[in-house]
């Protein structure tokens, strides 16, 4: 066994616990959140505050139906022109708002598929956000794109726009699985996207890969990574397939037969971390990879991961701002999503309007328990007691949970020494069930519907 490598649970390998990239989750929004809070927020960001900016393109080319992101397909052109016109309208409301007020480190471009647009209307959005936002010379500006529509000359726009990382969608490289999630893309078809980006001067490259899809293998796993490690991408983030047909319509495409069950699931996600370490990559997490050399792997060692609605991340802000329908922001002290539908959130920003419309706030108490999990989550421990007193509580204030987490300490997934409270390397995968006991909307309880912990 490598030194690190999980050990099987059998008791928990099916057990849902959220992903954690908030606290609260978003199981906890509601409306009583909304456009005046978003005010309020933006209004109270301070002049050296440093910020994130995330924008969501909800559209696709074509669905794949294991997707659960908040996406469509983009059937007309027309959908996308008067998309990115809602865009720079909802750039130049809050841009107005903060009023050069704080300073932009990174910027990311999720969806759906941001590479939908033309590049020259991405190229567009960037330009606008620098002239809307106090951006750094060296913004880190990432875009997640699918090498299906990537060509050369769409890539030389993205190096011209400015954008120095870039997020490919892989998910797996058999063509087996690929038909059974309606996603067709050939190994070259990456491998000449991969050259096109570096060619061009975009280095950074990271792959998204997933495991516990249909009629997926362990064997089609050590596969994927082994021809996506061959294209030397810096970062791998490996996610498990989440299957909720209820909730997702696309995913009822999937027959519930074809998947493999929690024991298959947990041998593909612990044959995943061994290949990627054994090929240099270090485990960051529970789901991502990068090289030793790599920013993520730096703040890694140096205590300095953070984990946001994007997941594992070195972006050290104090703010993310979210623009595009569906987009979370986070002001510390309340988070605040967008209007989801495209349409009315299309309808709300370009009558000035700002467009959140659900959220949270955040207490005190969420502070303590979100900085808290975060910690977990990231660094794989936490002195508890040191917590209390930094934000204002007794020591023992969390003593009830310590004392919850002994059934996951028989099993070998927590440990305890006094207040101080971590997760084992071999328990690596099970950390959000042991970030769930600190949670003080679920607790040990299984909550709302989540994803299962591996």
């Amino acid at each position: 066994m490598l030194p690190g490598m999980w050990t099987y649970q059998p008791r928990h390998v099916a057990t849902q616990a959220p992903r954690y990239t908030s606290y609260p989750t978003a199981a906890e929004f509601s409306d009583a959140v909304g456009a005046a809070d978003q005010a309020r927020a933006l209004a109270a960001v301070a002049p050296d505050a440093r910020l994130s900016l995330y924008l969501h393109i909800p559209y696709c080319e074509t669905i794949c139906w294991y997707c659960g992101c908040n996406t469509g397909r983009a059937n007309r052109l027309d959908r996308l022109d008067a998309y990115a016109d809602a865009l720079h309208a909802e750039i130049a409301v809050v841009g107005g708002r903060l009023g050069g007020r704080g300073s932009v480190d990174s910027i990311h471009f999720g969806g759906g598929s941001p590479n939908i647009l033309p590049a020259p209307a991405l190229a567009a959005i960037i330009a606008a956000l620098r002239r809307r936002f106090a951006t750094e010379p060296e913004v880190d500006v990432a875009v997640e794109v699918d090498p299906r529509s990537l060509d050369a000359a769409y890539i030389d726009g993205l190096a011209a726009a400015g954008v120095t990382r870039v997020s490919l969608g892989v998910q797996s490289f058999s063509p087996h699985v690929q038909a059974k999630i309606n996603r067709i893309q050939p190994y070259d078809r990456v491998a000449a996207a991969v050259a096109q980006l570096r060619a061009a001067g975009i280095a950074a490259i990271n792959f998204d890969l997933m495991y516990g899809l249909p009629g997926q293998m362990a064997a089609d796993v050590v596969d994927t990574i082994d021809r996506a490690a061959a294209l030397g991408p810096d970062r791998v983030a490996v996610f498990g397939y989440a299957h909720m047909p209820a909730m997702l319509p696309r995913q009822r495409m999937i027959a519930d037969a074809a998947l493999p069950g929690a024991v298959a699931r947990f041998a593909q996600a612990r044959v995943a971390n061994q290949r990627l370490v054994e090929l240099g990559y270090v485990a960051i997490g529970f789901d991502h990879f990068a090289r030793p050399g790599d920013a993520l792997a730096r703040a890694a060692r140096d205590g300095r991961l953070r984990r946001n609605f994007q997941g594992f991340t070195d972006d050290p802000a104090d703010v993310l701002i979210g623009l595009g329908a569906s987009a979370i922001s986070d002001f510390g002290d309340v988070i605040v999503q967008n209007e989801k539908q495209a349409g009315a959130y299309r309808k709300r920003v370009m009558s000035g309007q700002l467009a959140g419309v659900r959220g949270v706030p955040r207490t005190a108490q969420d502070r303590l328990r979100g900085e808290l999990i975060e910690a977990l989550l990231c660094q794989g421990e936490v002195d508890v007691a040191a917590l209390c007193r930094r934000h204002g509580q007794p020591e023992a204030a969390l003593d009830d949970e310590i004392a919850a987490l002994q059934p996951l300490i028989v099993d070998g997934l927590a440990t305890v020494d006094g207040r101080r409270v971590a997760v084992p390397p071999t328990a690596l995968p099970f950390s959000r069930l042991v970030a769930r006991t600190f949670d003080a909307y679920r607790g040990g309880g299984p909550g709302a519907r989540f994803s299962r912990a591996v």
